[in-house]
């Protein structure tokens, strides 16, 4: 009796237990959908959101590139037009690298800070007109600081203005493919018709790192000390997101907060853009988006040359004119190593006939010349002359006359350009200056060394020395020839003094004297 009934509980209470199990592990269910559900609710939530509001944000622009192979990973509003604050200094920047490159300035020379300079909004360092830092104490500000006052004095050191280094700039970028940005100056602060693309600037940040690869360092900054002072770098996704190694920020209330952001981790490697943030938290967070996003589709293989490096102005005309010489001493060379060819034999007539002509052209002052008509007569009878009594065919020697005569006329004889050597009137060379105050900076044993220097200063002191001509006179002391660097046009004894003093306060030797 107690075995069937204890039987019977056993198996009731048995089946209770396992149906009570079955609703807890199904409410349990039920209530994890749920919460997954939610889950996906809010995340889509915020997503809409977060793209509701870069769509109302008529300033936003994203571009992200594989930096290896040039796919495109992502892109919003990529080729519209926006005013690129202190991505500008990336440009800025490149120039510099690629100044020291060539050697055409060094890391210890200086910048001096101009009145231009000095008057620029902050963000800035602060530096006093006349004071100066080096080039490469210029490089980590533009850096970390973004200074806008160093940005503009080393636009007036490279190129003399800011204006012209604005254009050099502008150059550069159609060089570089950055064919819809446009530069005003040098620090990127708003300026009418100063726009860029998100495009151009990731062009613009591979061309830094595949062009100057070494130099491309400095973009990892974090902080740099000028004296007492100590300044952070702006970018602060570098040490927080794994990968990043620079490139630049910048600011305006016309562009909203610009970022563009360099990553190599994993043997992937991307570019990224974000322009228009409405505040730099928003755009620091949307940038790191980003980067997770795209950096797994980022190819792993063989790196590709995206960027085609810009050859500067400069030195194709340098390679110009070596190429200029190096012929003209070819050409010296060959004509020296050709033989003499027989003089024809004239008919006394026609001798005597040359000899009047050659006469009348060394009797001839400067202002007067030969008819036209009196040069084709002699011209028409050496040729029939020539003709008749044509010798073998060898090159005429190198006297002055016939090398400046050389022309691919093979049929011209030396008499006859000779007689045109004869009558064409001298050129004077450029007329001295009027007499007049001058300041001398310099005496050198080169006038091109003289010609640099006096170039070279005044490019970097342009408020002193603006529209002041050069003069390289000569002087010969025990016997060498010295050429002095002098800057003409001054009025009087007082303004020659006051450049002088000017120019000294900058360290510049030089002294006011008159002619």
């Amino acid at each position: 009796m107690r075995t069937v009934i204890g039987s019977t509980a056993s198996r009731w209470l048995r089946g209770s237990v396992s149906v009570f199990v079955c609703l807890v592990l199904v409410a349990a269910a039920q209530v994890v959908a749920m919460d997954n559900a939610d889950a996906k609710k809010r995340k889509s939530y915020k997503r809409a959101k977060a793209a509701k509001a870069v769509a109302s944000n008529p300033r936003y622009a994203a571009f992200v590139i594989d930096a290896k192979t040039g796919k495109t990973l992502f892109a919003r509003n990529a080729d519209k037009q926006r005013y690129p604050a202190s991505l500008t200094k990336m440009m800025t920047l490149y120039l510099m690298f690629e100044d020291l490159k060539s050697g055409r300035i060094k890391k210890s020379d200086r910048v001096v800070m101009t009145r231009a300079g000095a008057r620029r909004p902050p963000s800035k360092i602060g530096l006093r007109v006349g004071r100066s830092i080096s080039v490469e104490q210029a490089i980590l500000a533009l850096v970390t600081k973004s200074a806008n006052d160093v940005a503009t004095a080393v636009g007036d050191k490279l190129s003399g203005s800011e204006a012209a280094f604005a254009r050099r700039m502008t150059r550069k970028a159609r060089q570089l493919g950055m064919k819809r940005t446009t530069f005003k100056n040098a620090s990127g602060l708003t300026q009418r018709g100063q726009t860029t693309t998100a495009r151009d600037m990731s062009k613009l940040g591979i061309a830094l790192r595949e062009h100057f690869p070494r130099r491309f360092k400095y973009f990892k900054t974090r902080l740099f000390k000028l004296g007492k002072a100590r300044y952070g770098n702006h970018n602060r996704l570098l040490g927080r997101v794994r990968g990043v190694d620079g490139i630049k920020t910048g600011y305006t209330r016309a562009s909203g907060f610009n970022l563009v952001s360099s990553v190599r981790t994993g043997g992937r490697s991307i570019v990224a853009v974000v322009m228009g943030g409405r505040t730099g938290g928003r755009r620091n967070a949307h940038m790191t988006s980003l980067i997770r996003r795209t950096l797994p589709k980022a190819s792993r293989g063989k790196k590709k040359l995206l960027i085609a490096r810009a050859t500067s102005s400069r030195t194709k005309s340098a390679r110009k004119a070596a190429n200029k010489k190096l012929t003209t001493r070819k050409v010296a060379k060959a004509i020296k190593q050709i033989k003499v060819a027989p003089k024809p034999a004239f008919s006394p007539k026609t001798k005597g006939r040359i000899a009047n002509r050659i006469a009348l052209a060394h009797a001839a002052t400067a202002s007067a010349r030969v008819s036209k008509a009196e040069i084709a007569s002699v011209r028409s009878a050496l040729r029939k002359m020539a003709a008749r009594n044509r010798p073998t065919p060898q090159a005429r020697p190198a006297t002055r006359s016939n090398l400046m005569a050389f022309s691919a006329d093979q049929k011209t004889t030396a008499s006859i350009k000779a007689v045109e050597l004869i009558t064409r009137p001298e050129t004077n060379t450029k007329p001295k200056p009027a007499p007049g105050w001058h300041v001398q900076i310099a005496a050198t044993d080169s006038k091109a060394k003289a010609l640099e220097m006096l170039k070279s200063v005044r490019r970097s002191n342009q408020s002193i020395l603006r529209g002041r001509s050069l003069h390289v006179p000569t002087v010969n002391k025990n016997g060498t020839t010295l050429f002095r660097a002098r800057y003409t046009g001054f009025s009087s004894k007082r303004q020659a003094r006051r450049a002088c003093n000017a120019l000294k306060k900058r360290r510049i030797k030089c002294i006011a004297l008159k002619s």
